[in-house]
């Protein structure tokens, strides 16, 4: 579509921002626009089918006045306070995480998660919509955070930065909503009382004759105290409705909306004409309620909302290196100056610097961008950073950034396609018995219009309200957040609350063996070949201590301690292979699977090795004696009586009879691949599929499953693909978490046919005019209340009965 620019008129305004076309006025597509920026912000919308963007309200491209905060955001030109804002920072990449408050709807997230649309210096960004956050990783050299920020303002998305207090953001983010409700609610109760006071004599004349002047001049004053109660606290439910309207979305405020409307109307036109006393008691309780049951919910979803901060902690340790000696310490207690180790493919947990010589970083759990940052000693690396070679020391610069591990375990990039689940169900559930409930108002209606009109205003109020299904909305949330909460005290620690209704859908398991139901230490260990001289295992050992597969630390631990170790001058590892290392003194060791050390497997031989070559010549081999965890027997017993298990293991077959009681299908020697086609095809021929492993070699196979649970043992290595991590410790009462998985989604069931026969009871007596707005308002959220209840004694009592 061509371009021209127009002479400027003064009454013309952007198509996109709403703004006058002061500077510049361009013609395309049908529409006027003030700018490239606003022209391009519609392309690309319209490229997209998302113009209903524009139908979300008044000026939804809004510049908010920019040409008069030109220099708003210059301070973030100052290093200092940049760092305030910034999360992470190096040569080359950057990210940043901006409040905005006016993100609203599904365009709002599609636009700014396609920022490299508009500025190809912006790597990718993601949005949390119930924070009302955007993450952007940018590329500093090229964008400035300045820049970005004036980017957001130039396309209807200003960030609010309280620079200065980035601190207290979070927590004045949550507090001016929950201000603002909190006014609402006053000034509902406040002309709720009132009326009540001023409606007394109303209520008392039965017997006494009033005169019609005072019986007016209180409805006028009820009149009065309404209209607040309409404008301010029940605005909300209006402009919610309106937007669902003309999104071609029928949303459960609409009816809730209409009734309002419908009372406050049918009173306002009693009290103007003098035909009655109207129903502003009514009406300005029910929007009291509506919103006390608003506040309820709004306190609800914080109390489960999942993003655990530093009092919660993963099942896991780190390495630290204290007086010569190695050690695992828990994560949560790392402290500042502690000196760490750091292995291939492990997270580091904590801000920290570099001690070894030099170290590569590849820091794509928080960017998207997987090339490795190169460091040198002195350098300070940040938390959440993989070291990708041999193991590098550091000291801990920071505390341990327990809610920045938490980030990386929810980033969107680990997010699982799912099939359709429940919360989708309720969606639909939702839109279907807002259709109803308008369809049975309607038809309440006609019926009270042709036997008493006096009776539709009350009767219709009275549908609308007692059929919300706010129950509906609290159920999944109240529900999977107790079971979350529950599972995290038994050891096994959810991503999300929707993990716990996958985990009910499961019919099939798979496990992995070494680390998940062997242990990584403490194995029966035994060499066959050439004897090995000191230093030769000196320099296996030293190349074992780098990785954090199970046999690496089993052998590492095995071999005799001397003192010191061999320096490495190269390390590389592969999964589900083996690593390859290079001597100070030149001597080379590859050690693995037969297959990966000399190209062959012997036939006649089953048991768990690792092949050792040196100098090109194959030596001979570990033999492992598997120890298995104290409980597996009867954990996978119980499993086997709900569930179809499968094995998929790296190693040989050796423990195929041991094993073959409890399993349908045992494979051996699976590479990473191997096990992640198998759970592809498992999936698609059993079901849903759960997948149990040690997060290893089992990444891809962990992520394709319809829930991944990590076993967390003392070697910290965070995989952020799973969707659970299960303490060790903790692996025999898997069957118990399970159970309480499955259990949960029949009490969420239940409680969604407490709702439903609520809603007939309550639309029984509303449609035969029982039934008053007032008490229904009442009602609603007790109903609430009652399921709430309800979830939290059924879940509460499944979970100690399994915990006992």
């Amino acid at each position: 579509m061509a371009t021209h620019t127009s002479p400027i008129t003064t009454d013309t305004t952007c198509y996109h921002c709403g703004e006058p076309c002061q500077q510049e006025q361009r013609e395309a597509h049908g529409h006027t626009f003030c700018c490239a920026g606003c022209q391009t912000v519609y392309e690309i919308l319209q490229e997209n089918n998302l113009c209903k963007y524009y139908d979300m309200g008044e000026k939804p491209g809004s510049k908010n006045a920019q040409s008069d905060n030109q220099n708003r955001f210059a301070f973030l030109d100052q290093p200092e306070l940049a760092k305030e804002v910034l999360e992470f920072s190096e040569d080359q990449l950057a990210q940043a995480r901006f409040f905005i408050p006016v993100i609203h709807c599904s365009s709002c997230i599609w636009l700014l998660e396609h920022l490299t649309k508009l500025n190809p210096a912006v790597v990718n960004s993601q949005v949390h919509f119930i924070r009302k956050e955007v993450s952007i990783t940018f590329r500093p050299q090229e964008i400035s955070l300045r820049q970005l920020a004036e980017l957001l303002q130039r396309i209807g998305y200003m960030p609010e930065i309280n620079h200065g207090n980035t601190q207290g953001q979070a927590k004045d983010r949550t507090r001016k909503p929950n201000r603002r409700l909190s006014l609402q609610i006053g000034v509902a109760g406040f002309c709720f009382g009132n009326i009540m006071l001023l409606s007394l004599p109303e209520y008392l004349d039965v017997h006494l004759a009033m005169e019609p002047l005072f019986k007016q001049f209180f409805a006028i004053l009820n009149l009065v105290l309404g209209i607040p109660a309409l404008i301010y606290s029940s605005r909300d439910y209006f402009t919610a409705a309106w937007r669902g309207i003309r999104s071609k979305f029928i949303s459960i405020d609409v009816p809730i909306a209409l009734g309002m409307a419908v009372l406050f109307g049918r009173s306002a036109y009693e009290i103007i004409s003098q035909t009655g006393a109207g129903y502003m008691d009514s009406f300005t309780g029910l929007v009291f309620f509506l919103l006390i049951g608003k506040w309820f919910q709004t306190k609800t979803y914080q109390a489960l909302s999942f993003d655990r901060d530093y009092t919660s902690y993963f099942p896991v340790a780190v390495t630290v290196l204290a007086d010569g000696q190695e050690f695992s310490l828990p994560i949560k207690d790392l402290k500042q100056g502690d000196r760490l180790l750091v292995r291939n493919q492990e997270l580091i947990p904590a801000d920290a610097t570099l001690i070894s010589e030099e170290a590569r970083i590849d820091y794509s759990f928080i960017t998207g961008e997987s090339a490795p940052v190169y460091k040198q000693a002195g350098d300070r690396i940040q938390a959440g950073g993989r070291q990708v070679g041999p193991a590098i020391e550091l000291v801990v610069d920071k505390a341990v950034a327990q809610s920045r591990l938490t980030q990386l375990w929810n980033q969107d990039v680990f997010t699982k396609d799912r099939r359709e689940g429940l919360p989708t169900m309720i969606d639909r559930v939702s839109h279907v018995f807002t259709w109803a409930i308008l369809s049975i108002a309607v038809l309440t209606a006609i019926t009270w219009f042709i036997l008493d009109a006096s009776q539709v205003a009350a009767t219709v109020t009275a549908v609308l309200i007692v059929a919300c299904p706010c129950a509906l909305a609290l159920t999944l949330p109240f529900a999977y957040g107790h079971t979350l909460r529950w599972m995290g005290r038994g050891g096994l620690y959810l991503k999300s609350a929707d993990v716990v209704e996958r985990m009910g859908q499961l019919k099939t398991l798979v496990f992995d063996k070494t680390g998940t139901i062997t242990q990584r230490q403490n194995q029966e260990i035994t060499w066959e070949g050439a004897p090995l001289s000191g230093e030769e295992k000196n320099l296996i050992r030293a190349a074992a201590r780098q990785s954090a597969h199970p046999l690496s630390q089993a052998l590492y631990h095995y071999l005799p301690d001397t003192g010191k170790l061999t320096v490495l001058l190269d390390f590389a590892e592969y999964a589900g292979k083996g690593l390859r290392a290079t001597a100070l003194s030149g001597t080379t060791l590859v050690m693995g699977s037969g297959r990966f050390v000399a190209g062959t497997q012997a036939a006649d031989q089953q048991e768990t090795r690792v092949y050792i070559a040196l100098e090109g010549k194959v030596r001979g081999s570990f033999v492992f004696g598997a120890r298995y965890r104290s409980g597996y027997a009867n954990l996978l017993q119980e499993l086997k009586e709900n569930y179809q298990l499968h094995l998929l293991s790296g190693d040989r077959d050796q423990e195929r009879t041991r094993l073959a009681p409890f399993f349908r299908e045992l494979r051996f020697e699976q590479s990473p691949t191997d096990k992640l086609r198998y759970l592809e095809g498992l999936e698609e021929s059993a079901g849903p599929t759960g997948m149990v492993g040690d997060g290893l070699n089992d990444a891809g196979a962990l992520r394709q499953a319809h829930v991944g649970i990590s076993i967390a043992d003392e070697v910290y290595h965070f995989a952020p693909a799973c969707d659970a991590i299960l303490d060790a410790k903790e692996l025999p009462k898997l069957a118990n978490h399970l159970k309480l998985a499955r259990q949960t989604r029949r009490v969420v069931f239940a409680a969604f046919g407490i709702s439903f026969a609520y809603n007939i009871v309550g639309l029984s007596f509303a449609v035969t005019g029982l039934l008053t707005p007032l008490v229904a308002a009442i009602l609603m959220p007790l109903s609430s209340i009652t399921t709430v209840g309800f979830i939290t004694l059924a879940i509460n009592a499944l979970a100690r009965k399994l915990k006992d």
